[in-house]
């Protein structure tokens, strides 16, 4: 195993789920990207990427409301 890999086993379970969430996201657009050979999103494809990860936030969010009631 690599450091880097140590590292991230290190530091994740310190985060929150909606910085985990925030994380997972980043992580899935870098292999995204990796797959698609690195081209670039139109900017219509960047907004509907960014719309779904508005309503994932705001979906774990009613989640995690609903939890506390």
């Amino acid at each position: 195993m690599q450091q880097i890999d140590k590292d991230i086993q290190q530091y994740l379970p310190l985060l929150g789920n909606e910085e985990k969430e925030s994380i997972l996201n980043l992580m899935k657009v870098f292999v995204r990207l990796k797959q698609d050979g690195g081209k670039r999103s139109t900017e219509a494809q960047y907004s509907l990427e960014i719309d779904e990860a508005v309503r994932q936030r705001k979906a774990n969010s009613n989640n995690d409301l609903e939890g506390l009631l």
